[in-house]
């Protein structure tokens, strides 16, 4: 599966930002999804992921802020971020695990900035 993710820009603190992922090729409802991001001058970190069944993970940092979500149908996966931090400020990057879970992720789309200003 091929991953395209977008949706990155410039946002205000306590603003909204909602990013998308575009899967092409492979069975995408049975693909486990996750959003990562890599602040600057840090190591990439987890943020959300999804199950192939629609069960949720989040980051601790992100709990109650953001939300992910899937549309099998148009093979989509999205991260919607509300109430936006300066320390949400990353490249952020979706991701496939093809065993339908979300602990193996083995395909990755390019990234996506997101800043958040003060």
């Amino acid at each position: 599966v091929q991953l395209q993710a977008s949706g990155g820009g410039l946002v205000q603190a306590g603003g909204s930002l909602r990013l998308s992922c575009a899967a092409s090729g492979g069975t995408f409802s049975t693909y486990g999804m996750g959003w990562f991001r890599q602040p600057p001058g840090k190591e990439r970190e987890f943020v959300a992921a999804i199950t192939w069944a629609a069960g949720r993970t989040y980051a601790d940092s992100v709990k109650g802020r953001f939300a992910i979500s899937r549309d099998d149908a148009k093979k989509m996966v999205y991260l919607q971020m509300t109430n936006v931090k300066p320390e949400d400020t990353a490249v952020y990057y979706c991701a496939a695990d093809p065993t339908g879970w979300t602990r193996r992720f083995e395909n990755w789309g390019q990234g996506t900035q997101v800043t958040v200003s003060s």
